[in-house]
């Protein structure tokens, strides 16, 4: 049942979208005037003429036209500018004026709102304003402008389509500081920013403009060979970095396996388990297992994702290519993506016990679960490649030719073109769920209930999975073609009549390429997989570590061992570093920005480690009162009656004694002293370090893991009114909203960029609790601005090749900023998780807050708080200017 009602929902989808597809309601196209424009009639127009350009700050420069056009009455067609703009005979008259004899879809020109018209006894004005970016050496027109940039110069020519027999009364040309030569001398005025002609006929306005060397710098880096070969380095540091990691925990977890654990980390502690804990050895052939199956996916991922991103980027061209050999390569490609995931696969967990009398009857239970998931995921991947595989083989049924490139396509034919769209999209993003589950799976990150949902019940799985992968193809496809349609209409919003069959060939190109253009966009983000086997790698070593050689024993680490610092300093750079190498806008460095994040924290950390307050207490006091969650539950009491005696001080101070006296306090405060020295192995510990410092310096958990997942958990809720603040700004910029708007992928980017800064903000906090006692500070609040440091050190460099090539930085320093502030309030919150069990003595979180922190504490944490939200406020401001 679960089957059938997945094959009708995916019918149902394609039923829809075809008949949504068939209604080219708003598809214009241009018919030729002919002489009914009646240009002879216009000579007695006067015309005014601007164009500014916007290079300063800017990631494309920006052309923008101004014309205002006042035409007699006596032209026949002027008094048909004053009606509606819906009207036939409205869109006419302002072709015939502002297009004359072109075709609208000769260009691709953006309007900000339609032509605004002001008729008088006289005359009719037209105010037209078109704008467009320099995005390509292609030339362009906009308004009556035709920009012809040719590499190291741009030529700018005033050629309107009509009224070039009439002298235009005035002129300008705004140049925003850039170099310029007039190629016929006939300007009446020049400064260094502009030009000015007047009474001058559209002919003799010829520029030629020299762009500063910094764009061609940006072109090069966004556009060329380069900028291919800058994703394709960053393909290859990705793979490199999964396979290092995995092959030293290959390596690592098969010594420890068999009785030869790595040495602990230095500082490492033991907690003897209670006597009635079992002695259950683990078996050192499952374990094995374990550790070879998770580190053999986490190789062939490596090598897969890296092989596909080399073809995408370099080996299958975007021009050139029939839909047909697109289809053929893609659609084995996904299939064989999802069965090499092989989801079904699940190696032997770290705890797995040696194995009992019942064994063979549970490994085949556990066997016939498998073959049952395996049968499921391929018969729904290979009837959805097969359904792709059919169009493109009984093209003919389909009233398709044989490349599947048709200028004009029946009902039949574009029920073909949707279902091979739909199912390679389908197939695409089953696989990158696929790896993601495997990695998930094995890593021990999935909830249990998943888990047992997919042993118990695979097909039902597999058909809504299947059902709402289906669902967001169909989503995607709607949204392309929605943006389609809108760009359609856009350019050609003067055609006089409708014809469907323009539209429909316009459409038919869409689905031709709908399937290859959003795998593209699909698996350019699949290096968020390459974080989750990072992250799936990170649990499977902390939860291994735990009965690792040892079962009756489970180890505590100030930090990460050396694999698992890499791996957590991996994620920062992957998730937090490229969401602002993205904001730089140079797709060539972005192999060099990982790299700088890594080493940066790895700089921060070797500097920072030996003022840790952990580190600075020395290792007896380390083993002594740290080495039980016993020790650890006596150090927090002993922390919270440190407030306690600081807050009587305080209320002595003030004359509200409460029986308590100055050399009682002090006596109590000397014992907690005396404490720590105790513990110390005769060397004396810092003075101004407090067993508070202490208590908050190690954080609310026994491991760093926990303390790692407590901190992301915190930073991406955080993070949610910071994503909103960066998506509110991205939306406002005009680049920005015209792809939003008009580009297939525009809708979906805004989502992925949402989902991207959720997921660097949980990033940075599972960081900053990973290193959470390994980075110096006796507040936590200096933890978060050291990490933030750390991230700032490639950001500085951003800002000087940002100042150089003389793009916009504010939007950089306010993604830092809102990091900033993220991990602060992070910070804060970890505080009070660590004095969580207080709480239930307190009235409120907010008499929490005032306990840990006191008075003084909390003025200055508000502060600096208010501090970091000026800041964003100031760089909020500047970006609304």
């Amino acid at each position: 049942m679960a089957k059938t009602r997945w094959w009708r929902l995916l019918s149902l989808l394609v039923l829809v979208s075809c008949m949504w597809t068939c209604g080219p309601a708003s598809a214009q196209q241009w018919r030729a005037p002919g002489a009914g424009c009646q240009p002879e009639r216009l000579k007695g127009s006067s015309v005014a003429a601007t164009l500014r350009v916007r290079q300063h700050k800017q990631s494309h420069p920006w052309i923008v036209s101004d014309m205002t056009v006042r035409v007699p009455r006596l032209w026949p067609l002027a008094k048909q500018l004053t009606f509606s703009v819906q009207s036939p005979q409205y869109r006419k008259a302002m072709r015939c004026l502002l297009l004359g004899d072109e075709t609208p879809e000769s260009r691709n020109e953006w309007q900000p709102r339609a032509p605004v018209v002001t008729a008088t006894d006289s005359s009719v004005e037209v105010h037209y304003v078109a704008y467009s970016w320099i995005t390509t050496d292609t030339p362009f027109l906009v308004g009556p402008w035709e920009i012809v940039p040719t590499g190291r110069t741009w030529m700018v020519y005033l050629f309107p389509p009509t009224l070039q027999t009439v002298r235009w009364k005035r002129i300008e040309a705004d140049l925003d500081g850039l170099g310029f030569s007039d190629l016929v001398e006939r300007a009446a005025s020049s400064t260094e920013n502009k030009l000015v002609w007047k009474n001058t006929l559209p002919q003799e306005v010829q520029l030629k403009v020299d762009p500063p060397r910094h764009r061609q710098l940006t072109a090069t880096l966004t556009q060329s060979f380069w900028a291919t070969a800058g994703v394709a380095s960053w393909w290859a540091c990705a793979s490199i970095l999964i396979a290092v990691a995995a092959l030293r925990a290959r390596r690592t977890g098969t010594a420890a396996a068999h009785g030869t654990p790595p040495p602990p980390p230095v500082g490492d502690v033991v907690r003897q388990p209670a006597a009635d804990v079992p002695d259950l050895d683990p078996d050192p052939d499952l374990v094995t297992g374990h550790v070879t199956s998770l580190t053999r996916t986490l190789l062939e991922w490596a090598v897969l994702s890296g092989a596909v991103a080399l073809a995408l980027l370099l080996l299958i061209p975007p021009q050139g290519v029939t839909p047909r050999s697109n289809a053929v390569i893609c659609i084995p490609a996904g299939l064989a993506l999802v069965l090499i995931a092989r989801p079904w696969v699940l190696g032997a967990p770290p705890t797995a016990r040696r194995a009992g009398p019942d064994e063979p009857t549970r490994s085949g239970g556990v066997r016939g679960i498998r073959r049952r998931q395996a049968r499921a995921v391929t018969v729904a991947t290979c009837a959805v490649a097969g359904i792709g595989l059919l169009v493109i083989v009984a093209h003919g049924v389909f009233g398709l030719p044989e490349n599947l490139k048709s200028e004009t396509t029946t009902v039949p034919g574009r029920i073909g073109l949707v279902l091979l769209s739909l199912a390679t999209v389908w197939l695409w993003l089953a696989a990158m769920l696929a790896w993601a589950w495997r990695f998930a799976q094995e890593g021990g990150l999935l909830r249990e209930h998943w888990t047992r949902q997919w042993n118990t019940v695979p097909e039902q799985c597999v058909a809504v999975v299947g059902g709402l992968l289906a669902a967001v193809a169909g989503i995607l496809l709607a949204i392309a073609w929605r943006a389609n349609a809108k760009q359609w209409g856009r350019v050609n919003w003067l055609a006089e009549q409708h014809d469907p069959a323009a539209y429909n060939a316009y459409q038919s190109k869409l689905l031709e390429n709908f399937f290859f253009s959003d795998l593209k966009w699909i698996f350019a983000y699949s290096w968020v997989l390459t974080g989750i086997a990072l992250l799936a790698l990170l649990r499977y070593r902390d939860s291994s570590a735990r009965t690792q050689g040892h079962p009756r024993f489970e180890r505590f680490s100030a930090g990460p061992a050396k694999l698992d610092l890499l791996l957590t300093v991996s994620l920062f750079a992957f998730f937090v570093g490229v969401r602002a190498a993205k904001l730089v806008g140079a797709s060539a460095l972005y192999c060099v920005w990982l790299v700088l994040n890594i080493a940066a924290v790895y700089a921060v950390l070797g500097v920072g480690r030996r003022w840790s307050v952990v580190n600075r207490m020395g290792e007896s006091f380390y083993a002594k009162r740290l080495g039980t969650e016993p020790h650890r539950d006596d150090l927090r009491k002993k922390a919270s009656h440190y407030l306690e005696v600081n807050q009587q001080m305080r209320l002595l101070d003030r004359g509200h004694a409460g029986g308590a006296t100055h050399e009682g306090l002090e006596k109590e405060l000397e014992d907690l002293r005396g404490w720590l020295v105790a513990a110390c192995g005769g060397a004396d510990p810092p003075e101004q370090i407090s067993v508070l410092d202490i208590a908050l310096a190690w954080g609310p958990d026994g491991r760093w893991w926990s303390n790692a997942v407590r901190a992301a958990r915190l930073a991406f809720w955080f993070g949610l009114p910071a994503t909103g603040l960066l998506l509110y700004y991205q939306a406002q910029e005009p680049f920005k909203q015209a792809q939003l708007r008009f580009t297939p992928i525009g809708i979906p980017e805004l989502v992925a960029d949402s989902i991207l800064y959720q997921m660097a903000w949980a990033a940075a906090g599972f960081t900053l609790g990973a290193l959470w006692r390994l980075l110096p500070g006796r507040r936590s609040q200096a933890r978060a601005w050291l990490l933030t440091a750390a991230y700032g050190v490639p950001v500085v460099l951003a800002a000087a090749f940002i100042h150089f090539i003389d793009t916009d930085p504010v939007r950089l320093l306010l993604y830092t900023a809102l990091l900033l502030c993220v991990l602060t309030l992070t910070s804060i919150w970890m505080d009070l998780a660590t004095f969580r069990k207080n709480r239930e003595h307190l009235p409120s979180r907010f008499a929490l807050l005032m306990f840990v922190f006191q008075l003084r504490g909390l003025s200055v944490q508000i502060a600096w708080v208010l501090v970091q939200t000026g800041a964003i406020v100031g760089i909020w401001l500047n970006l609304k200017r």
